[in-house]
């Protein structure tokens, strides 16, 4: 009988590259936990309009989901790691342009919209590309321990970035704080660059337009995925309403300053690291759909927590508890899309997967800014319904962990795998199957 596999966290952090690309990962998502606070409050602060501030924050996400498709095809047919550095390098340019520009006193808010719109449409290569390694680099055994690391490298984010940009905000303003935040990503480029690539067996057409598209199909037509797209993206309407909605509480309820926006965040990454050790210790399979279900329905409890006007108590309980319930929900999320998503895709299945479930984010925070301009509390309640609807969508639109294989997507994927990168067909391959496929 052979041996049990490490399992531990010490064998994960002795995979070859992981260290560095952990690190590079790390401080790309500090810069990133700053952007989403310093960003909101250099907005208010500058124009005085919680509209415009969603707007901003909607903006700075929402092309680059729709742009996802072809940022997928392209890390699958040219690598990872160049692919990421280059968006730090375009994350570090835009919050130096807008910080000077504001310092300058030539930002209006239409530029600021288009700075931000532009900035986002290279953010997908390195959200995907970053957590599309990790399957590739890591074994099998180790994903549970390797996916912990990936939510914790959000969390961790969300404790150290909005407390620093908030601080850094109040001391020096928000010019000066976008500026600096964009040293953090040139940081993150610095440490990331030469990282290499593993080895990868990929399926390409030679067409950048088409690999994207059988990216989006392949992604739709896989029961899992699509199902995970519905149901995360719900949820995620109450994470971009948080984004808006804490500040305003914070800033016009409370009366407290920027710097305690930031330390009401990092409340939430506390609690989020400790859930994520914890869940990422534990084997996932076939318990991924009961995990996701009830963090969702406990996020709509924890959300309603924002209602009461009774002082800081409420808040702090209510971002706890979101923090504390998404470790279960994110390595749920990510073993899953794993194991239901071939390898020879998930450049293309990750971009695609990650943009549709993330969907909700940009949508969550405009329609937060527009209802908070007339009612916290309709913004409240549009976040908590959002958490029932993901709720509702996970229970009854996954398939069983241990069901059947994903059907025409599947037989796609293992028909295509043999093409290897040249996209030579393979000679088992239907005729009639790929142009049912790839013609939708």
């Amino acid at each position: 009988m052979s041996p049990s596999p490490d399992r531990s966290y010490r064998a994960l952090l002795a995979v070859p590259s992981l260290g560095r690309m952990l690190l590079g990962m790390q401080v790309a998502r500090i810069g990133q936990a700053m952007v989403s606070v310093a960003m909101v409050l250099f907005t208010l602060a500058e124009f005085h309009s919680a509209a415009l501030a969603g707007l901003v924050t909607f903006v700075g996400i929402f092309p680059g989901l729709i742009a996802a498709p072809i940022a997928g095809a392209l890390l699958d047919r040219h690598g990872r790691t160049r692919l990421v550095v280059l968006d730090e390098v375009v994350a570090a340019c835009s919050m130096l342009l807008i910080g000077g520009l504001a310092a300058a006193g030539l930002l209006t808010p239409p530029l600021l919209v288009l700075i931000a719109g532009l900035s986002s449409l290279t953010g997908p290569l390195s959200n995907t590309g970053l957590r599309s390694l990790f399957p590739l680099l890591v074994p099998r055994h180790l994903w549970e321990r390797a996916n912990a690391f990936d939510s914790n490298g959000y969390v961790l984010a969300t404790v150290v970035g909005p407390p620093v940009a908030g601080l850094v905000v109040q001391l020096v303003g928000g010019p000066v704080a976008l500026a600096g935040i964009g040293v953090v990503f040139a940081i993150a480029a610095v440490v990331l660059l030469g990282t290499p690539d593993p080895p990868t067996a990929t399926v390409s057409s030679g067409r950048l337009l088409l690999d994207a598209w059988r990216g989006l199909l392949y992604t739709w037509r896989n029961p899992t995925l699509r199902a995970l797209g519905f149901s995360i993206s719900a949820v995620n309407l109450s994470g971009g309403m948080v984004a808006i909605v804490v500040p305003l509480i914070v800033l016009n309820r409370l009366h407290l300053g920027p710097a305690a926006v930031g330390g009401m965040f990092a409340v939430m990454g506390v609690f989020g690291v400790l859930a994520a050790f914890l869940f990422g210790r534990l084997d996932s399979d076939g318990r991924e759909r009961r995990m996701l279900t009830w963090s969702m329905l406990g996020c709509a409890a924890a959300t309603l927590l924002l209602l009461p006007d009774a002082g800081p108590l409420p808040l702090v309980a209510s971002l706890g508890l979101v923090g504390l319930l998404n470790g279960p929900m994110d390595i749920a999320l990510f073993t899953l899309r794993q194991r239901r998503t071939d390898p020879a895709w998930m450049g293309r299945a990750f971009a695609v997967s990650m943009a549709f479930n993330y969907l909700g984010n940009p949508v969550g925070s405009a329609v937060a800014g527009w209802l908070a301009g007339v009612s916290v509390p309709a913004a409240v309640a549009f976040g908590a319904g959002g958490c029932l609807a993901g709720a509702a969508i996970a229970r009854w639109a996954i398939p069983d962990a241990h069901g059947p294989a994903p059907g025409a997507a599947r037989q796609w994927s293992e028909r295509t795998a043999a093409r290897g990168a040249t996209g030579a067909p393979d000679p088992r391959s239907s005729p009639a199957v790929e142009a049912e496929i790839s013609d939708g």
